[in-house]
This record gives structure tokens, C-alpha cells and sequence, in this order.
């Protein structure tokens, strides 16, 4: 079985379109858990009515938005695979990415493996900041991580037992490799397109100013990740 987590915070515009591409694909070994994060739109409303009578297709209220990894690792206490993962709501991933990973993970049979996606199709200078910042990223963390925040993410749950303080922000998907890279786990990617978004609007990437302040929050977050990696192997 695969659970499939999708955190979804003011996403109205994307969950018809959403939720009909995953009622296509759901098949009986997979479910996937929408978590509406704490949306102060009327994300809830919709994808109440939307997800009614839907088979494989669960629905988690947040009501409050305390952060992005807190709505997937809500959505994650509640899986019922043997797999789990995540990943976006706004459809800049498609869904059939999500059954690509499963594919993956059924030929390859090993438990001790990490799928997460390699993004395509975007715009030359967000691949440059992207590869400048995993640079940072590798001098801090010392592992080699590539296309930090790419979805989806899939891995066996068992993982999720070395997941001591996972964070409850925009740094899980860091976490979640990183962890999986100290771990000893396999490493795999998907090719992904990743288009423009179709409708809203990004909840971080609003212009370069923002992207710096980003990275510089994400930089701090790898030297914090470092210390707790050294304090509990010490441990």
C-alpha cells in the first residue's frame, strides 16, 4: 500500500483540475490524503465536496496554518502504507509523477530506497540559484543533495522512525533526504517537468528579494540540521 500527502494552503484554483487527475489515477493499493493546511480561502469547502464518496481519497482538516511540514507530517500520522510520501497541490508537479515513483519502487524491490523527483523544464536562472544554493548546502551538510525540494518524495515508513524532530516548515524535504542520505538509503530520481504555475500564486517566490531571504533562512536551517545530526550520533 501508498499513502500520498498533499498539503494544500490556499489552493482553490488548482483542486477541481487536482482532484479529477488523481481520481483517474487511484488505484486500490494507493490513497491519497489531501490535508487542507489551515487554508484561509474556501479550500476546505471545495474539496469537502469534491472528495465526498471518493474512494482512496482522503480528507484531513487543519485549522490553523502552522507551517508546511506540519500539514504533511499531520497527513503522514494518518497513512495506512507501507510506503509514504508527498507532494504538491498546485499542480506544477503533475500527479502521474506520483504513480511513476510507485512504478519505481515496485520494480525495484528494496526497501532501503529514496525516490524524489529531478525537476525539468525550468527557467535558467532558477536552476543557477538552485544549483548555487545545493552547493552551500553540501559545504554545510556535507553529503551530496541535489534538487533539494523536488517532488514527489516516496520512501518506506520505516524511515519515518528516524525522523526525531522533523520541522514544521518549508525545510521537511530537506530533512526528509538528508535523513534518508545518513540513513544508508538509496537515492533515486524521476524526471519531472516542472511548468509555470496554471493558477495563484506561489506562497515564497515572489521576486528575487524574496528568493535571497529564502536561501539565507535555508542556509540557517542547514547549519541548525548540522548540530542536531552531530549532538545525537554523539548521543
Amino acid at each position: 500500500m501508498f499513502s500520498i500527502v498533499l498539503p494544500c494552503y490556499n489552493e482553490s484554483e488548482n483542486l477541481n483540475e487536482l482532484v479529477i487527475a488523481f481520481s483517474k489515477l487511484v488505484t486500490d493499493e494507493v490513497e491519497i490524503i489531501f490535508v487542507n493546511n489551515g487554508s484561509t480561502d474556501n479550500t476546505s469547502e471545495i474539496l469537502s465536496k469534491l472528495l465526498e464518496g471518493k474512494k482512496n481519497l482522503k480528507l484531513i482538516h487543519i485549522e490553523k496554518n502552522i507551517g508546511y511540514g506540519h500539514g504533511i507530517i499531520t497527513g503522514l500520522k494518518t497513512a495506512i502504507g507501507e510506503w509514504v510520501g508527498w507532494t504538491h497541490a498546485d499542480l506544477q508537479t503533475d500527479p502521474a509523477d506520483v504513480f511513476k515513483a510507485i512504478e519505481q519502487i515496485k520494480n525495484c524491490n528494496d526497501k532501503n530506497i529514496f525516490i524524489k523527483g529531478n525537476r525539468l523544464g525550468r527557467k535558467f536562472s532558477e536552476r543557477i540559484f538552485s544549483r548555487g544554493l545545493e552547493f552551500l548546502v553540501r559545504i554545510i551538510l556535507k553529503v551530496k543533495l541535489f534538487e533539494i525540494n523536488a517532488q514527489p518524495k516516496l520512501f518506506n515508513r520505516s524511515l519515518m522512525d528516524k525522523f526525531l524532530n522533523p520541522p514544521e516548515h518549508w525545510g521537511l524535504d530537506l530533512y526528509a533526504y538528508y535523513t534518508a542520505l545518513k540513513n544508508g538509503c538509496t537515492v533515486k530520481e524521476i524526471d519531472v517537468f516542472f511548468p509555470e504555475r496554471k493558477h495563484g500564486n506561489s506562497k515564497w517566490n515572489t521576486g528575487f528579494i524574496s528568493k535571497i531571504l529564502f536561501s539565507l533562512k535555508f542556509l540557517k536551517y542547514c547549519i541548525y540540521l548540522r548540530k542536531q545530526s552531530y549532538v545525537n550520533n554523539k548521543s
